[in-house]
């Protein structure tokens, strides 16, 4: 990878994005993003579009969401310890022992996640497993005054303290590819395009949407907004290639093989067949995934917009996903930005995919 490609990714997911508190990530992608595009969009709720080639009759959307998992201040007691709610899907039997930054209108506040440790557990409490209301942050202080004081309030949101690291030259693990390597392939795409210097028939939105993790709210906004005539939805989905899953149930997915082509429910079937072409073509390999019915991504609600848009899904494998040490191969990531780019200069002016009957 590009050392400018890869320092925005480690900018991107280091910078807190929480689901309904974007802001941040979003000035850091659109920092970045701007720079490959004509025309640059942002609506109430923060979701942000830059556009290549603004003009055209027929347009594409790349859709990446910009915001990640984490946790928000519900309840503060007496005795200092802060109490919380999920933001989007997390097993809070994985949240004691790893530290937050509290994000307070005076700053970010440290802080640990704790819950009552294994031995001091009386051997009659029977289930172990963890509930969210069993998990309090402790920011060492002596009372309720003094975390108030320190400008902790209720509804603050909080984010892993866990960054991005290269395990090697292909490998990386950080807390927040699910899906911020969306929105990177989204600007990536614009890169490649713009620096492939051909010529372009469509206009091409690259969107970093808002809230995914709680229901999509984002790329509804932005897929309403915009009207586009295909949408290429990008998130991660599940390497399977690890101990314990059983491929019968899950498929088989491993990592640097390729990303994952989904087929199936949302997707249209002629779209997803240009897909596999290009991709021969470009000599990118392919996984199918079979995606029957919901894929719990933004293609969810982009397909159905405007009466219907013809939608396409494609996934980059993970491994430990919704954890804050989620690992990927970037050459997987790399090949869905090209994937797109490819695609996009592919397109003649009036194309137009539309299931035959």
């Amino acid at each position: 990878m590009r050392k400018a490609s890869l320092d925005f990714l480690q900018n991107l997911l280091t910078t807190p994005s929480p689901s309904g508190f974007e802001r941040q990530g979003q000035r850091v992608w659109l920092d970045y993003a701007e720079k490959f595009g004509e025309k640059t969009y942002t609506d109430t709720y923060g979701n942000a579009v830059v556009t290549l080639n603004p003009g055209a009759k027929k347009s594409v959307i790349i859709v990446g969401h910009a915001d990640e998992i984490g946790l928000m201040v519900n309840y503060i007691d007496d005795s200092g310890y802060i109490y919380v709610k999920p933001i989007g899907g997390l097993d809070a039997n994985l949240i004691p022992g790893k530290r937050v930054s509290i994000q307070t209108q005076k700053g970010v506040v440290r802080g640990v996640a704790g819950a009552t440790a294994v031995h001091l557990q009386s051997k009659g409490d029977g289930d172990k497993s963890l509930k969210i209301q069993d998990v309090f942050i402790d920011v060492a202080a002596k009372d309720k005054a003094e975390v108030e004081k320190k400008g902790v309030r209720v509804g603050d949101p909080m984010t892993f303290v866990d960054d991005f690291e290269l395990l090697d030259r292909n490998h990386a693990i950080a807390r927040a590819f699910d899906n911020r390597i969306g929105t990177w392939i989204a600007a990536e795409t614009l890169r490649l395009i713009k620096a492939s210097k051909k010529k372009l028939n469509v206009a091409v939105h690259a969107a970093s949407c808002v809230q995914e993790e709680i229901g999509s709210f984002g790329a509804q906004m932005v897929t309403e907004a915009l009207k586009p005539d295909v949408g290429l939805i990008t998130d991660v989905g599940h390497a399977t290639d690890t101990p314990g899953i059983d491929p019968r149930k899950t498929g088989k997915y491993a990592l640097g093989a390729g990303p994952l082509l989904a087929v199936g429910g949302a997707m249209q079937l002629e779209l997803t067949e240009r897909l596999e072409q290009v991709a021969k073509r470009e000599k990118i390999p392919l996984h199918r995934e079979a995606a029957p019915a919901k894929s719990w991504t933004d293609a969810d609600v982009v397909f159905k917009a405007n009466g219907g848009v013809a939608t396409a899904l494609v996934s980059l494998p993970i491994r430990y996903m919704h954890t804050t040490v989620e690992l990927t191969d970037l050459r997987d990531l790399e090949r869905i930005a090209q994937l797109f780019a490819a695609f996009c200069l592919s397109l003649k002016e009036n194309e137009v995919f539309k299931t035959k009957i």
